[in-house]
């Protein structure tokens, strides 16, 4: 069972965001969405949508509120509509969508993304097990919209709510299932390489691993990670993230800034790094932006602390 701790433990090691469609201004319905009220969000949406119908962002948030509520057929319909013109494989990852993964019409909107991505950006080596690596990402990202909800709840009412218990037995089951099958996908066709499936289903596998709730899981395959971030065949990011765990969970001090808390006021910091005015010379070696501009960005954090270049 995924107990209390872990209702903030999820929020402060994993700050992932899979939103498919680039979005800068938050509507209505996203505020709403974003509360909690579903409902309402999705009245909102269909207003935005009635007077912009070519409103592809709209019109894809309407469907996966339909989704998060599991009206399916409206999702579908409304999904089919704001993928015309979209030629990304993102929307297959999507958690708001997972309602949807099992029902027929699914294979349908992959097929569709997988033939307009590669008229786009050329032929995958091995389009299949794209596919299958994909279904994986959504399955580990599943739930996180009602459990971000019981963050929420948590932070503003400073307990637990007593429906998050059963939905996180259920996402410890799916984690637990999600990482057999990784096992297995790796050992039928090998580790995947930005170059033979596509940079975002390539981190699948990552993903699996820095949920996994045993460190040794980490540690058997982080130099494997590591090697994959060195040459360009598999996400630094994901690299310094699971690295950082496995420091912290050590009782040591983390390398990049990758992994955070929460302090007495609920907000967010990263955990104690080594070296912090070296933080940013590290994190350019493996191509990582600078710690001030990450943190601002994923935890409205002010990182303060002056880089050095070289030791005095």
């Amino acid at each position: 069972m995924i107990l209390l701790k872990h209702v903030i433990d999820i929020a402060a090691f994993v700050v992932i965001s899979h939103t498919c469609l680039s979005q800068v201004t938050v509507s209505n319905g996203d505020r709403l969405k974003q509360e909690g009220d579903l409902e309402a969000a999705i009245a909102a949406y269909k207003e935005s949508f009635v007077k912009a119908p070519k409103d592809s962002i709209n019109t894809y948030s309407l469907a996966c509120a339909f989704a998060l509520t599991y009206q399916k057929d409206s999702a579908f319909y409304y999904l089919n509509i704001a993928l015309k013109s979209n030629h990304s494989l993102r929307p297959l990852t999507d958690s708001d969508l997972y309602a949807l993964i099992d029902d027929d019409r699914w294979e349908d909107i992959e097929n569709k993304q997988f033939e307009k991505f590669q008229e786009y950006n050329g032929k995958l080596a091995q389009p299949e097990y794209a596919k299958k690596l994909l279904q994986v990402i959504i399955k580990d990202q599943a739930l996180d919209y009602y459990i971000k909800q019981a963050r929420r709840f948590y932070v503003s009412e400073k307990y637990v709510p007593h429906w998050y218990y059963p939905l996180g037995e259920l996402k410890q089951q799916l984690v637990s299932n999600n990482f057999k099958e990784i096992q297995h996908l790796i050992n039928t066709y090998g580790w995947p390489k930005y170059s033979i499936v596509g940079s975002l289903a390539a981190d699948a596998p990552l993903l699996c691993i820095n949920h996994h709730e045993n460190d040794s899981i980490r540690k058997k395959y982080i130099d494997r990670i590591k090697n994959s971030c060195l040459k360009g065949e598999g996400s630094c990011t994901e690299f310094a993230k699971i690295q950082d765990r496995i420091l912290v969970n050590d009782g040591k001090l983390q390398l990049y800034g990758m992994q955070f808390r929460y302090r007495q006021d609920k907000t967010l910091e990263p955990f104690p790094i080594k070296d912090p005015e070296f933080v940013d010379k590290r994190r350019k070696t493996i191509g990582l932006e600078p710690l001030k501009d990450y943190l601002k960005r994923k935890i409205n954090y002010d990182f303060d602390v002056e880089q050095k270049k070289s030791a005095d």
